[in-house]
């Protein structure tokens, strides 16, 4: 404790009251310091030399600051012996802030006391701090004006330290901090009520103005869970509004207090500091913003002027040599692809970050991922372009592609899909369809015709001629069979028994075989049956006496007549008694 013979008389109370604030507020304020030997100098040599104080100022251009309460109040640029201007104000800190501890401080029983090396400015027998030449060298002023300079500096800074700590004014900020809760309960209450009805009101309006969210005939969110999730969203923005409102309002209380100051701005820090990050990152990455911008506009408007051409290649309007127009679309697809990834290598630079380490980690992390989970899927796609320019099939034609027959109902870079006569959805990846044989009953059917063909076999005592006429005629029957060419009939073998007639004809309606098959095998038991002729396959045995021959009438002699059936009776043993 310091005493002085000029301190100022207080009353018994106040000097208590003054007492006990000031202790609370040493006890704050000097937790964590080291206490200085308050009867000693500071050692120091004879002289500080001038290459001393040159490194000094080389190290420390604007000096190191003095803060024992949080602000600055001077800056000490030159050693002072073996001590660093970092020690000399950290030791100097702590000496104000333990005259500012003192009960009944002076500012007036701070003086100078000049020696042959230093003006010191000292209270009682403490030396709170000593200005050399160097000091004043370096300050570009007198050694005494500089003296009388830091003395007003630390005065005033210990007399507002404590007129900020004292009874009255810890008192009024008390005061202070209540009326900071007492509005914070009252902000905390009001938005409470405030999202009560909005709450209720969110209820009332179900089934009036929330009637759900409908995308097509797809119901994505019903009046309830419109509902539901409007009021989640209604407590998840009043509970973010309370937690704002609280957390604003402990940085306004500790910095009502000089001991939880440096608390309020770290809080305040720990918001405003990214924010100003972020607004900073934000401003300097605008350039790069409108750079992205321009090229994604130079490319999106290269892609419309190839939508231009496909359209017109697809349209007619424009022709190209060996190009024909059903590759339109396939090949736009894959310039869309491609520039798409040209223009993702041109924008990659300006992305943010993306020459950070963990950027470019991720970015070979995930090639690497597609590079594994599309070995298969690629092969798919590489035969699906292959297939697209074989033109090999369309979309709508009958074909067969190994053992599956159908229709083509999709066709894209992975699959093909194949709609079957009995309504079976297949899909057949393009690997497999590049690697099976592939049979298109569709692609010449418009301009000649599919040929529609079935098999009979009859005897050879039925003349040719006559079946000939009436396969011709069974087909000529059958809807979606063209009259030209005409039908035509195939004698496909001479077998051991009967004769192969095959029954061609041509349809433009590849897509209705079952509905032409089945049509025409109706039609040729018609013919056949009012004819008289029995569609059948005749085996014969050798035994051949009495049998009529199956050479036609027209072939044989005319005196032709059948041979008999010859008989011989062959004598048997008698068998005795009994005959």
């Amino acid at each position: 404790m310091f005493v002085t013979a000029r301190a100022p008389v207080y009353s018994v109370a106040t000097r208590f009251l003054l007492l006990v604030s000031l202790v609370f507020g040493a006890l704050v304020t000097a937790s964590g310091q080291q206490s200085t030997a308050g009867s000693t100098r500071v050692a120091r040599s004879p002289a500080a030399s001038d290459s001393q104080a040159s490194d000094s100022a080389a190290r420390h251009p604007n000096g190191v600051a003095v803060s024992p309460f949080i602000d600055t109040i001077l800056f000490v640029r030159a050693r002072l012996g073996s001590f660093s201007p970092e020690a000399r104000a950290e030791a100097i800190s702590a000496r104000v802030q333990k005259l500012a501890s003192a009960p009944f401080f002076s500012a007036d029983s701070l003086r100078q006391d000049s020696t042959d090396t230093s003006v010191d400015l000292v209270y009682g027998d403490v030396i709170v701090m000593s200005i050399t030449a160097a000091d004043a060298r370096l300050d570009g002023s007198d050694q005494r004006a500089l003296a009388a300079r830091y003395q007003a500096a630390i005065a005033s800074s210990i007399q507002a330290r404590r007129d900020r700590t004292s009874f009255t004014q810890i008192a009024t900020n008390v005061a202070l901090a209540l009326l900071v809760l007492i509005v914070l309960v009252a902000i905390v209450l009001v938005v409470s009520r405030v999202f009560r009805r909005s709450h209720a009101w969110i209820r009332s309006q179900k089934g009036r103005r929330i009637q759900g969210f409908r995308l097509r005939n797809y119901e994505i969110f019903s009046a309830d869970r419109s509902v539901h999730a409007l009021l989640l969203v209604n407590a998840a923005v009043k509970w973010l509004v309370v937690l704002i409102a609280v957390y604003l309002a402990f940085p306004i209380v500790f910095g009502i207090f000089p001991w939880t100051r440096g608390l309020a701005e770290t809080l305040l820090g720990y918001v405003l500091s990214p924010l100003r990050k972020s607004g900073s990152a934000i401003w300097n990455y605008i350039p790069s913003l409108f750079t992205i911008a321009v090229i994604v506009w130079i490319f999106r408007y290269s892609l419309k002027v190839l939508a231009f051409f496909r359209d017109e290649i697809k349209r007619g309007s424009l022709t190209l040599a060996g190009f024909y127009p059903d590759w339109a679309e396939p090949t736009f697809q894959i310039l869309r692809v491609l520039t798409y990834a040209f223009m993702l290598v041109v924008i990659f630079p300006y992305l943010p970050g993306s020459d950070s380490p963990v950027f470019k980690g991720v970015t070979v992390f995930l090639g690497v991922m597609f590079s594994f989970g599309s070995s298969g899927s690629l092969s798919n796609v590489i035969a699906g372009l292959v297939l697209t320019y074989m033109r090999a099939f369309q979309v709508g034609d009958r074909v067969k592609i190994a053992d599956t027959v159908g229709d083509i109902i999709e066709r894209n870079l992975l699959v093909t899909r194949i709609r079957t006569i009995k309504n079976e959805i297949i899909s057949i990846p393009n690997s497999t369809v590049m690697g099976s044989h592939t049979t298109n009953f569709s692609s010449g059917s418009a301009d000649a015709g599919l040929i529609v063909h079935s098999t009979v076999t009859i005897g050879y005592d039925v003349p040719w001629r006559q079946v000939h006429q009436l396969l011709m005629d069974a087909a000529q029957a059958t809807g979606l069979v063209e009259e030209a060419p005409p039908p035509f009939v195939l004698q496909t073998s001479l077998d051991d028994f009967y004769v192969s007639y095959q029954i061609n004809a041509f349809t433009k309606a590849p897509n209705r075989q079952a509905a032409i098959y089945s049509e025409l095998h109706a039609n040729i038991q018609d013919a056949f049956n009012e004819a008289g002729v029995e569609i059948m396959s005749p085996h014969y045995r050798a035994a051949r006496d009495g049998n009529l021959t199956t050479i036609p009438a027209q072939y044989l002699p005319g005196d032709y007549v059948a041979p008999s059936f010859r008989t011989q009776r062959i004598a048997t043993p008698s068998t005795g008694a009994g005959e």
